[in-house]
C-alpha cells in the first residue's frame, strides 16, 4: 500500500499562508503516519520548518522572473515524481489550478478550496448589505482537507515552544527586557490604503503611549522602504521607539521578536498573523475591512478589534477598493485614544486571548 503523502498548495501572500499554519500543525498532529509537503514560495519556509516531524516545505521557485506554462510543466513533473497521495489546493488561482488539472488528469485525489465569494460580495455590497459572518481562512483550509478524507480539529498554540527558551536565538541585550517593563509592537503599514490608519494619527497614538508608558519600548514592525522613512522620522522624536527590522534579520527572527511582546497594534495585514503565530494578543484597526470576512488572526477576537459601525462598511475584502464616501471616515472616525485605550486593556489584563 502506497504510504501517505498529501500536498498543500498556496503561493501568496503571506498573511495568508500564515493562516495555514495553524491548518497544516493541526493536520500533522491528528495524522502522524501522513506526509505533509507544503508548497509554496520559499520566504515562507520559516513557517513550516520544524513545525512537526512529519511536515516538509518545497519552493515553488515561481519567482517574478519565470512564469509560464514552461515553468509549470517542470513544477509539476518535480511535484509527480514526490508519488503524492492526494492534493489540497489552499490557493485557487490560475497556476494552482492548472497544477490540480494536471494531477487530476493524472488520476490524483485533488480538492480545492471555497472562498465564498458570494458571501463577501454580499457582505462589501454597497447597497442591501449583508453583514453576516463568513467562514474564516482556517475553516476553509480545513474543508479542503476534510474532502480528502483528513478531517480535523483546529488546535494550535504557537510555531515556538516555551517562550522562555527562545532568548538564547537573538542577541541578548535585544532579548531581555532590562529596564523595559513592557514591550509593544506596532504595525502601522498594509498593502493597501483602505486598511490602513492615518499616520499622523498613528504617530499621536506612540506620542500617547510613550508619555503614559515611559519603561515601555515601542518595537516599529515593516520592512519596505516607505517604512522605514517614516519609522526613523518616528525613533528621532520617541526614544522609547525602536524599528524591528534593525534587531531581526530575517521572518524567523522577526517571529522570536515578536513572541516578546506583550501586545501587538496592528492593521488588517499580515504582522497581525505573525503576532498571532506566536501566541500575542493583537489590538487590530479595522478600517475598509471587516473581521466577518473571515481574515481574523489565529485565537483574536473582536473584543481586541477598533472599529467604527458605519452603513457602508466594509465596502472591500481586501481594503483595495475607493472610498465610496471619499472621505475614510471608518478610519478618521477612529480617534487616538481610542486605540490607545485597547491597548491598555490588553497591557492591564482585561482583554486576554
Amino acid at each position: 500500500m502506497k504510504p501517505e503523502h498529501i500536498l498543500i498548495i498556496r503561493f501568496s501572500a503571506l498573511g495568508d499562508i500564515a493562516m495555514l499554519v495553524p491548518v497544516v500543525y493541526s493536520l500533522a498532529q491528528q495524522y502522524p503516519h501522513l506526509r505533509v509537503t507544503v508548497l509554496s514560495r520559499d520566504n515562507a519556509r520559516p513557517f513550516f520548518d520544524g513545525l512537526a516531524p512529519n511536515v516538509g516545505f518545497m519552493d515553488a521557485e515561481l519567482n517574478d522572473g519565470h512564469k509560464g506554462l514552461p515553468v509549470l510543466n517542470a513544477l509539476y513533473r518535480r511535484l509527480k515524481a514526490k508519488h503524492f497521495t492526494a492534493i489540497a489546493d489552499m490557493h485557487d488561482v490560475l497556476r494552482s489550478k492548472y497544477l490540480r488539472m494536471r494531477f487530476r488528469f493524472d488520476r490524483f485525489k485533488t480538492a480545492h478550496i471555497d472562498k465564498h465569494r458570494a458571501g463577501k460580495k454580499r457582505l462589501t455590497a454597497k447597497e442591501n448589505k449583508s453583514l453576516v459572518q463568513q467562514p474564516t481562512s482556517f475553516q476553509n483550509y480545513a474543508d479542503v482537507l476534510a474532502k480528502l478524507g483528513y478531517p480535523i480539529k483546529l488546535e494550535f498554540r504557537s510555531v515556538f515552544p516555551a517562550k522562555g527558551n527562545l532568548r538564547q536565538l537573538l542577541k541578548k541585550e535585544f532579548t531581555e527586557k532590562k529596564n523595559f517593563q513592557q514591550w509593544i509592537g506596532v504595525a502601522p503599514f498594509a498593502a493597501h490604503p483602505g486598511k490602513v490608519y492615518p499616520l499622523e494619527r498613528m504617530e499621536k497614538v506612540i506620542d500617547i503611549l510613550s508619555s503614559k508608558h515611559p519603561s515601555a519600548r515601542i518595537l516599529l514592525f515593516g520592512a519596505g522602504e516607505r517604512e522605514r522613512r517614516c519609522f526613523s522620522d518616528w525613533c528621532s522624536r520617541y526614544p522609547r521607539c525602536v524599528m524591528a527590522s534593525d534587531i531581526a534579520k530575517g521572518l524567523s527572527q522577526e517571529l522570536i521578536l515578536m513572541s516578546h511582546l506583550d501586545v501587538m497594534l496592528s492593521m488588517d495585514s499580515a504582522n497581525t498573523h505573525l503576532a498571532s503565530l506566536v501566541d500575542v494578543t493583537v489590538v487590530n484597526i479595522w478600517g475598509a475591512t471587516h473581521p466577518y470576512a473571515g481574515f481574523m488572526g489565529w485565537r483574536q477576537t473582536e473584543d481586541t478589534a477598533v472599529q467604527i459601525n458605519l452603513p457602508c462598511r466594509p465596502c472591500s475584502v481586501f481594503g483595495d477598493k475607493p472610498c465610496h464616501r471619499g472621505d475614510m471616515a471608518c478610519m478618521t472616525g477612529i480617534t487616538p485614544e481610542k486605540v490607545v485605550e485597547r491597548v491598555e486593556q490588553v497591557l492591564d489584563g482585561h482583554i486576554k486571548r
